[in-house]
C-alpha cells in the first residue's frame, strides 16, 4: 500500500476477485461489516426479517401445523370465541379460525412470492432494455409505463382479474402485471445510472456486446435495488390478494384466504369480532413485517452506510 493511500484514510483492498472493498474513512485493511450484522443493528428491521420468515415457515408448513382441517365445518361449535379447543375460536360454520389464518397466509405467501416473480420476469429485462437503449426503446417503454400507472395499483388489478376470471391463478397474474410498471421504473433508474459509470464503460471499450454489459455488468450492481423494491411487492401483492379475495376474485370459498375470512365475517363482526379481528390482524402484520425488512435492507445495501 502506497503512503499517499495510507494519508488519505482510504484502506485500498487487493486487485483479485474477493478482497476487501475500498471503505473511504476506514483504517486500512478494515472489512465492511457484515450484511447480517448490520441488519441485527437494525432492531426494527430485524424483527421484520423475523417474523416475515415465521409467516414464510408457517405457510409452507401449514397442513403439519394446523390443528384442525380448515374446511371441516362443526355446526355445534359456530362462532365459539377463543378457547383451548381453538384458539382463535371458530366462525359461522364451526370452522377453526387459526387453522383457517395459516391456511390463508399459505395463499397469501404463494400470491406474494409468485406475483412478485412474475413483475421481475417482465419488468426487468423492459426495465433494462428501455434505461440502455434510451433513444429507442425507451420512449415506448417509458409510455407504456406511465399508462399503467395512470390506473392506482388496486384499481388495475380489480379490473385484470375480473377479465380474466375469478381464482387463486387469475389473481396471482393480475397482481403481477399491476406490479409490472414499479419494477420496470426502478430498473429503468439503475440501468441509467449505471451505464454511465466508468466501468461499463470499460466493458464496452474492451469489446462487450450489449448484451455481456447488460447481464454481466449492469444487472449485478441494481441488484441491491431489485431485491428492495421486491421486499416492498410483496406485502403490496398480499395487500392485493386479500382484496381480490375479498370482492370474490380470488380465492373461492370454502378454500381458507385471509380476504374471504374477513368477506365471511361481516354479518358477524358485532355479534363475533373475533372472526374478523384475527385474520385482519394476520394481513396487518405480515404486510407490516415485509414493509420493515424492506426498509431495513435499503438502509443496509446503501454504500453510504457501509461503515455505520
Amino acid at each position: 500500500m502506497s503512503t499517499d493511500a495510507v494519508h488519505s484514510g482510504t484502506a485500498r483492498g487487493p486487485a483479485g476477485p474477493g478482497g476487501p472493498e475500498d471503505i473511504p474513512g476506514t483504517a486500512p485493511g478494515r472489512r465492511r461489516p457484515g450484511l447480517l450484522r448490520r441488519l441485527r443493528r437494525n432492531r426494527l428491521a430485524f424483527t421484520g426479517a423475523v417474523i416475515a420468515a415465521l409467516f414464510v415457515l408457517a405457510a409452507l408448513a401449514a397442513p403439519l401445523i394446523s390443528p384442525y382441517d380448515p374446511a371441516r365445518a362443526d355446526f355445534g361449535s359456530a362462532l365459539a370465541p377463543p378457547g383451548w379447543s381453538h384458539w382463535l375460536g371458530t366462525d359461522d360454520l364451526g370452522r377453526d379460525q387459526l387453522s383457517r389464518v395459516i391456511h390463508g397466509a399459505r395463499a397469501s405467501m404463494q400470491v406474494g412470492v409468485l406475483a412478485v416473480a412474475l413483475a421481475f420476469l417482465a419488468g426487468v429485462p423492459l426495465g433494462l432494455i428501455a434505461g440502455y437503449y434510451e433513444r429507442f426503446a425507451d420512449p415506448l417503454v417509458s409510455r407504456i409505463t406511465d399508462t399503467l400507472l395512470a390506473f392506482p395499483f388496486l384499481v388495475l388489478a380489480v379490473g385484470l382479474a375480473a377479465v380474466l376470471g375469478p381464482s387463486l391463478l387469475n389473481a396471482t397474474v393480475a397482481i403481477g402485471v399491476s406490479l409490472v410498471p414499479q419494477v420496470i421504473r426502478v430498473t429503468r433508474a439503475e440501468t441509467l445510472r449505471l451505464k454511465h459509470l466508468d466501468y461499463v464503460g470499460a466493458a464496452v471499450a474492451s469489446g462487450g456486446g450489449d448484451g455481456v454489459v447488460l447481464v454481466r455488468h449492469i444487472l449485478p450492481n441494481a441488484a441491491s435495488a431489485l431485491l428492495v423494491q421486491a421486499t416492498v411487492g410483496v406485502p403490496t401483492a398480499i395487500i392485493g390478494e386479500a382484496l381480490l379475495s375479498f370482492l370474490g376474485l380470488g380465492v373461492q370459498p370454502p378454500d381458507p384466504s385471509l380476504g374471504v375470512m374477513l368477506s365471511s365475517a361481516q354479518p358477524y363482526i358485532a355479534a363475533a369480532p373475533w372472526t374478523a379481528v384475527f385474520p385482519g390482524l394476520a394481513i396487518v402484520v405480515a404486510t407490516l413485517a415485509f414493509n420493515l425488512f424492506g426498509d431495513g435492507l435499503r438502509d443496509v445495501l446503501d454504500p453510504r452506510g457501509a461503515t455505520r
